[in-house]
């Protein structure tokens, strides 16, 4: 094996264990306040949508506005008339590929 494999491997495992120690060891001993149990219900939110942000206005640590944006509006405007996801997405990525094709980006 490669030395990227050993590490990529280790990574996992230690990972891995790292998430199972909880449950395990401190499953019923410990309860979460009330504040706390809400705060973590409204992490993944922020979350997603600073990965969406950066994942499309940067490309090799820069800012970048190209066709992308477009698609990222195209899905919002079909998420707020509550389209099912799966259209959602469709739309987003029609969206940016007929922006590509009239703008040769």
């Amino acid at each position: 094996m490669s030395d990227a494999v050993i590490v990529m491997v280790s990574l996992a495992i230690g990972t891995y264990m790292l998430k199972a120690f909880g449950p395990f060891f401190l499953a019923n001993q410990r309860a979460l306040p009330s504040w706390l149990k809400r705060f973590a219900m409204l992490l993944p939110t922020p979350l997603l949508a600073a990965l969406v942000i950066t994942s499309t206005l940067t490309n090799n640590d820069q800012i970048v506005f190209d066709a992308r944006i477009v698609g990222v509006v195209a899905a919002i405007i079909a998420l707020f008339k509550r389209a099912p996801f799966v259209l959602v997405v469709i739309i987003a990525a029609a969206a940016t590929a007929i922006w590509r094709l009239l703008t040769g980006l």
